[in-house]
Formats: structure tokens, C-alpha cells, sequence
């Protein structure tokens, strides 16, 4: 079977399609474009074949699944990622009202806001946590950073500031001469919040090897590092899709006894697998996770 082994650090999309899917959602609505997404993953799953494959080799080791069962999953879960792209783009234009979203543990951030020492929110590829940044708009604090490879196309972004929203939350690009991490040290010397994926390794970045469902893989040992060396508050949040305009969102309790890298990222991964065996479909690693 042929897999894609690593991450490249890319969103896939071309301005084409980006331009498509705004006009369609600002003519025609969010629920065509759900209707027209069905193709588009249907044409991903077919010829996509590399990610295709990683999909399909996650759910057969780390659920269990046989091939038929892997299969239609890795087919919701390209039309479950079309859908949240839409919904991405959608929260930055006047459909925004046609969402809403529960929270499950909000106190935990509005513990950690009103500390006053700023904090880390963890997530990971499953779900969109950018979207519940929208969602939550200022409710707890318009001061939240998120931290992400700022790796898309130029002229797809002027097109998109262009034609929807601001968005509601800082970004921190990550970057080669690690000057992100003055980035961060500033939010949290401002005590505000930094939001962040903790799934995915970089080549040749230092990771933590952790049991995760039924295998072993690589975390990233950035996060959990900065986690332990900042001394502030960490919580893992996630935003699943659950109705097709609402979002799930939680958080769990402030981890606050600034314990090791190691059993921040030990806590951090018992928890993403809690999340992906109960939304399946929204796991969006599209390469082989289980490789060295």
C-alpha cells in the first residue's frame, strides 16, 4: 500500500477552488456547498491515492477496523474535512449566524483567562479548533494566539482577506529561525492565550515516542517543552463537528503543577485519543502517523 510517511507542512487547495467555495457559500449557501463537497471528496478519495492509503492504514491499526469499515470511514472523514473548510470560510462571512456551538468544561478557560498568567490551549487535527476560535468569538477573551505553520499559498490568502472577515484571534507563524517563540513568550508576558496542535511531528524536530490507541507514534516534543519551560496553565481543547452547522467544543481542567514535558504530552495524548474514538471521521492527519 502506498502511504505518504510525513507531513509536509502544506494545505492543499488551489485559488481556484478557494474562490468557488466562497461565492458558492455567499450565493448559494453553506448547505449547496455541503451538497457539491460530496463530489469533491469522492474525487479526493479516488485519485488522492497517498492520503487515501494513510487514512485508511490508521483507522486498520490504531481502531481496528477491517478494510471495508476503513474504507467508508476515510470517505466521511475527506467529506467531514470539505465540510469544515467550508464552515472555516463560512464563519468569516454573514453566515456565521447560521452556526452555534456548546461547550463542554468553559470554566476551565475562564479559570485560566482570569489567573492572569496566560496560558496554553492544546489541540490537534481533529475537529477545527480555528473555527471554535471564531465561534467563541470574545466570550472568554479576544486575546487568543493561535501557533500553526503559516504554510499557504500567498495569493490564496489575499484572497481571502480580500473577500471575508478578519480573523478574530492572533496568528503565530511558525518559523525557521525560531523567532515564534518570542512570538509566544510576549502573548504570555500579556497574559494572554496560545492555542496550538500538539499531532504532528516535523522533520527533524525532537519528538516523545507514547502508546496511542493500538500502536506507538511520535508527538512533537516542542509543545510540551515550552509547556514545562513557560510555567503556565495547559489545557487540551477540541472542537468536533456534530450537527452539520454546530460545533461540540470542551476542555479539560488546567494542568497547573508544571510536572515534566513527558507527562504533559502522556495526559495530552490519553486525552486526543478519547477525542478520535469518539469522532472517528474528524481525524485529518492524511499521512502514515504510525511511521518512525
Amino acid at each position: 500500500m502506498n502511504v505518504e510517511r510525513k507531513w509536509d507542512g502544506k494545505t492543499k487547495g488551489s485559488l481556484w477552488g478557494y474562490r468557488f467555495f466562497v461565492y458558492c457559500i455567499r450565493f448559494f449557501g453553506i448547505y449547496f456547498s455541503y451538497f457539491f463537497c460530496i463530489w469533491v471528496s469522492l474525487y479526493f478519495f479516488l485519485v488522492v491515492r497517498t492520503k487515501r492509503n494513510a487514512l485508511i492504514r490508521f483507522y486498520k491499526h490504531g481502531l481496528g477496523y477491517g478494510n471495508i469499515k476503513a474504507s467508508l470511514i476515510t470517505i466521511k472523514a475527506f467529506y467531514r474535512f470539505g465540510q469544515i473548510l467550508i464552515d472555516r470560510t463560512a464563519l468569516k462571512t454573514e453566515r456565521k449566524r447560521m452556526f452555534s456551538h456548546s461547550f463542554e468544561n468553559e470554566a476551565a478557560l475562564v479559570k485560566i483567562f482570569e489567573g492572569g498568567k496566560g496560558g496554553f490551549l492544546f489541540s490537534g487535527h481533529v475537529g477545527n479548533w480555528e473555527n471554535a476560535g471564531s465561534l467563541i468569538g470574545e466570550r472568554i477573551t479576544s486575546k487568543i494566539n493561535i501557533f500553526m505553520l503559516d504554510a499557504e499559498v500567498e495569493s490564496v490568502k489575499r484572497f481571502l482577506d480580500k473577500n471575508t472577515e478578519t480573523a478574530k484571534f492572533n496568528l503565530i507563524p511558525l518559523k525557521e529561525d525560531m523567532s515564534h517563540l518570542v512570538s509566544i513568550h510576549k502573548a504570555l508576558q500579556r497574559k494572554e492565550l496560545v492555542a496550538l496542535h500538539a499531532d504532528r511531528k516535523l522533520e527533524g524536530h525532537k519528538t516523545i515516542r507514547l502508546p496511542f490507541l493500538n500502536g506507538v507514534a511520535s508527538f512533537p516534543a516542542g509543545p510540551f517543552i515550552m509547556a514545562h519551560k513557560f510555567k503556565v496553565p495547559v489545557t487540551f481543547v477540541f472542537a468536533v463537528k456534530d450537527k452539520p452547522t454546530h460545533y461540540n467544543l470542551s476542555a479539560t481542567e488546567p494542568i497547573q503543577d508544571f510536572v515534566s514535558p513527558e507527562e504533559i504530552a502522556k495526559r495530552y495524548v490519553q486525552r486526543l485519543e478519547e477525542v478520535v474514538k469518539g469522532s472517528p471521521e474528524q481525524w485529518f492527519n492524511f499521512f502514515d502517523f504510525y511511521a518512525d
